[in-house]
């Protein structure tokens, strides 16, 4: 039987929770098993500037950092709950790709 692979990330983790959330609920209602959520490792984007507008001065930098959270979630594709879970409401803060696979 083919499966449904699910990708979500984003840089809020508590929006990314809770999709996963619903989703796991989804499948639960219908009697589906799952496999997941697979929390993938967190991308960390450094931006390093200095504080001082003009560049003199003393050497002072302001770190910025945003970090992209992950998670994988396996489906058996069940026609019943691809149907819910592309009727949820998604948060615009949180990415997401569904896949079939064999």
């Amino acid at each position: 039987m083919s499966k449904v692979r699910i990708k979500l990330n984003s840089i809020d983790i508590d929006a990314l929770n809770e999709v996963c959330n619903y989703i796991k609920e989804i499948a639960k209602k219908a009697g589906v098993n799952i496999s997941g959520p697979v929390p993938l490792p967190t991308k960390k984007l450094k931006v390093t500037t200095r504080k001082s507008p003009c560049g003199d001065g003393t050497a002072t930098f302001d770190r910025f950092e945003m970090r992209i959270h992950k998670r994988l979630i396996d489906i058996p594709a069940n026609e019943r709950v691809l149907h819910a879970i592309m009727k949820l409401q998604i948060p615009k803060s949180v990415n997401i790709k569904i896949e079939m696979k064999d």
